[in-house]
């Protein structure tokens, strides 16, 4: 077997970049001369399975979990109307969804702007079937909406309504991300 010398290798890889280099000018056209390329993985689109759609459904479920316990929470502490009480969570469960999502893509170095686009991007849809779902699950619950706080059925049934919408918005988002919308626009922002 035959060893070129280091001048050699370095003439061929200068070469090799010189005649691969345009791709990468003109936007990654041709990555067919890239298969050797183990750092052009990334350009691939990963398949999308469960446990990413469940950790994207998991991140938007803990920002409206913290909004709907406490829109809940306060609603009946002052003791507000039903729909009322409903109206406050279901605002602060986008505020929260939002404001967990806005928190980790301006840590990626994106402008406010961009971030609460992304943000919108990211989470409308999802907040809102899961929103649809947690309280279509506590109105539709016999007597969920009248229980107190002190009352086993008031945690219990937004409890089980959490994780009923879990449930549901898990394969929304998988959807989502498959078609690189939903939290597939977060991701871009991770480097």
């Amino acid at each position: 077997m035959q060893h070129g010398t280091r001048d050699e290798e370095h003439q061929q890889d200068e070469q090799h970049h010189e005649h691969h280099g345009q791709g990468h000018d003109d936007g990654h056209a041709d990555h067919s001369a890239h298969a050797g390329h183990t750092g052009h993985a990334a350009h691939s689109p990963a398949p999308v399975g469960w446990a990413m759609a469940a950790r994207a459904t998991l991140h938007c479920l803990t920002g409206c979990a913290i909004g709907e316990i406490l829109g809940m929470v306060i609603g009946t502490a002052l003791g507000w109307s039903n729909a009322g009480t409903m109206v406050l969570a279901i605002v602060l469960a986008f505020f929260f969804g939002y404001t967990l999502t806005l928190r980790s893509v301006l840590k990626a170095g994106v402008d406010v702007r961009t971030a609460f686009r992304v943000a919108l991007a990211a989470d409308t849809l999802s907040i809102a079937v899961m929103e649809l779902i947690d309280n279509g699950v506590i109105a539709l619950w016999p007597g969920a909406m009248d229980a107190q706080l002190a009352d086993a059925l008031f945690w219990g049934a937004l409890a089980l309504s959490l994780a009923v919408a879990f449930v549901v918005t898990t394969p929304v988002n998988k959807w989502m991300i498959a078609r690189g919308k939903g939290h597939a626009v977060v991701h871009r922002y991770h480097h």
